[in-house]
């Protein structure tokens, strides 16, 4: 009975606690049969991941502190066979060749010193003497060299105190010596060859060498005599110990050991010629998931988990996700603009709601739209045609002015050819009411009016028309420079006298279309730039029009947009340029764009 009511009470449910239902109870099974069969597992392989990084980390540092302890047995030795070997010390000194050697290794060697078996100081770098009272006769380290002649002795870190010397007061080292023959004349005898080796370049091939989180290692002698310790200092004033006479009698290997109540993992590490060993100590609770095998193995884990929750939720899936990825299709549609496009609206109670408010609200964004791209068109046209007719008869009045004053002055000739130029000029005006022409009509409705106006200001300006081939048949906004021309003229070589020049370009930048208008004439000051494109436009002279400027530049807005206009640069004495940005876009293609509009 409840099995075949199933599939209305899931119609009814919302999608909210169907999927929390379903996924919860797939995840919490899934958690735990994981969670119990892997624990035992990735405890064991854990441990034996850490175990074999610290191995090969103890490796790696048992190898650098062989590696540093050879190179001071080459130069033990190079002292020895190449400079004590090979002198006759009762003719010459051995000095030099001690100092050459401290000199390129004194970044890890403190002194170098050969002595006579009975203690005496034969020779010594940097040190001078011994100190007053000390006899190294009766030192170990000394009666161990001469007992053992055939090996290398290295002591314990210490204070350096046999020498005399104040710069290496008070400085940590470890000694190395060996017994050789020296040659005196005819006869030879026994010496020790010592060499301080600085104990902070050992310490700093040991420094910052960790074990897993919590892991540390530390060096002891043969003899269980502690040499390297992170603690070292807190070990020698007994705040701090170490299991330091049971590592003793470890060999190389693995060990585990419980100290101080902590359970530990031990890897031990013999360094050749000297006895010495590397302990290696990770505590229980430095074990951590930090390694490249343990994460391999849990990405795994996530993987197989995920796996299993895709299998177990399939049907959840299907039946939830898939009205909602048609709504989806539907939304994506209508973004993309599609208006008219069909909305989903099956699947779920509240999918089917949905569906139904979104296919409600199309339609009144669609309607919405339509009312106001009509409204904004009918402005932007409105507006245009109130700019465009402004321009005109203010030209017209001024033209005619020019005419009427050269008839009163008799230059009949010159006002035929200006009554020609304006035919010209008009005509083009004209252009069968047509707001947009060609960059070439443009430029040559331009060059007719400074025609007219050249003949009208005799010697007092000159004017030169450039472009690019490549933009003449580019749309531009007709008497579009007209306006911008005038203002030069009049508010720019009104007080020139024969030395005014107007240059007019048109080029391509960047795949743009720039027009650039430029006058050497007397230039305005930065506010008076501002205000030319304000509802404050300043005018200099009492001819000419101030809101040409400001007008030209609203209508290639309302035209061609927001991001096209003039850009206008000028300062008082250095003259003005204006730059006219507009696109780059074909004549005949805007013909063709107002024959479909």
């Amino acid at each position: 009975m409840d099995r075949q009511k199933e599939p209305g009470f899931l119609n009814r449910v919302s999608i909210r606690y169907t999927i929390y239902i379903y996924f919860t109870v797939s995840a919490l099974a899934a958690i735990m049969w994981i969670g119990i069969s892997l624990y035992g597992r990735l405890m064991r392989q854990i441990t034996a991941i850490i175990q074999e990084e610290n191995q090969v980390m103890i490796s790696q540092v048992n190898r650098s502190v062989d590696s540093y302890l050879r190179t001071i047995m080459k130069l033990s030795d190079s002292l020895y066979y190449g400079v004590v070997k090979n002198a006759d010390l009762s003719e010459e000194s051995v000095h030099s060749e001690f100092t050459l050697l401290y000199d390129n290794n004194k970044e890890y060697i403190s002194n170098i010193a050969l002595l006579s078996k009975d203690g005496e100081l034969l020779e010594a770098v940097p040190a001078a003497r011994l100190k007053t009272g000390v006899d190294v006769t009766k030192e170990t380290w000394f009666q161990n060299t001469l007992e053992r002649t055939e090996n290398l002795h290295f002591t314990t870190p210490h204070v350096q105190y046999i020498f005399d010397n104040s710069a290496n007061q008070y400085r940590w080292v470890i000694t190395l010596s060996r017994a050789v023959e020296l040659t005196r004349g005819t006869s030879t005898d026994q010496g020790v060859l010592m060499i301080d080796i600085t104990y902070g370049s050992l310490q700093q091939l040991l420094d910052n060498i960790s074990l897993g989180n919590s892991g540390y290692l530390y060096v002891i002698s043969s003899g269980g005599e502690l040499i390297y310790h992170p603690k070292m200092q807190l070990i020698d004033a007994g705040q701090a110990q170490e299991n330091i006479q049971v590592a003793a009698g470890y060999r190389d290997g693995n060990y585990r050991e419980i100290y101080e109540g902590e359970k530990r993992e031990i890897i031990v590490k013999s360094v050749g010629y000297t006895g010495w060993k590397i302990i290696g100590v990770t505590p229980d609770k430095g074990i951590s998931l930090n390694s490249l095998k343990t994460k391999l193995f849990i990405i795994f884990v996530v993987a197989f988990f995920l796996f299993i929750l895709v299998i177990i939720n399939g049907y959840i899936s299907s039946r939830i996700t898939t009205p909602i990825k048609e709504l989806e299709k539907s939304v994506a549609a209508l973004e993309a603009g599609e208006l008219d496009a069909e909305v989903y609206t099956g699947g779920s109670y509240e999918i089917r709601h949905l569906g139904r408010s979104i296919k409600e609200m199309a339609k009144r964004i669609q309607a919405l739209m339509d009312d106001i791209v009509a409204e904004h068109e009918s402005k932007r046209k409105s507006e245009f045609d109130t700019l465009q007719s402004q321009i005109n008869p203010h030209f017209l009045y001024n033209t005619l002015d020019i005419i009427v004053w050269m008839i009163e002055n008799e230059q009949k000739n010159e006002a035929v050819k200006v009554v020609t130029a304006l035919a010209r000029f008009f005509r083009i005006s004209l252009s069968k009411g047509k707001s947009i022409i060609t960059v070439r009509d443009e430029l040559e409705h331009v060059r007719n009016y400074l025609m007219i106006q050249q003949m009208r200001f005799k010697n007092k300006f000159e004017y030169v028309i450039r472009s690019e081939e490549s933009v003449l048949e580019l749309a531009s906004l007709k008497l579009m420079l007209q306006p911008l021309v005038e203002n030069a003229i009049y508010h720019g070589m009104e007080f020139k006298d024969g030395d005014g020049k107007i240059e007019i370009c048109a080029y391509l930048k960047d795949g743009e279309l720039y027009v650039t208008i430029r006058d050497n004439g007397l230039g305005m000051t930065c506010e008076q730039v501002e205000n030319l494109l304000t509802d404050s436009a300043y005018v200099s002279s009492r001819r000419g029009s101030g809101i040409g400027v400001k007008n030209v530049n609203e209508r290639i807005r309302l035209y061609f947009g927001e991001g096209y206009g003039l850009l206008i640069k000028s300062e008082p004495d250095e003259g003005t340029l204006i730059q006219i940005h507009l696109p780059a876009v074909s004549y005949q293609e805007i013909l063709e764009r107002e024959k479909y509009d």
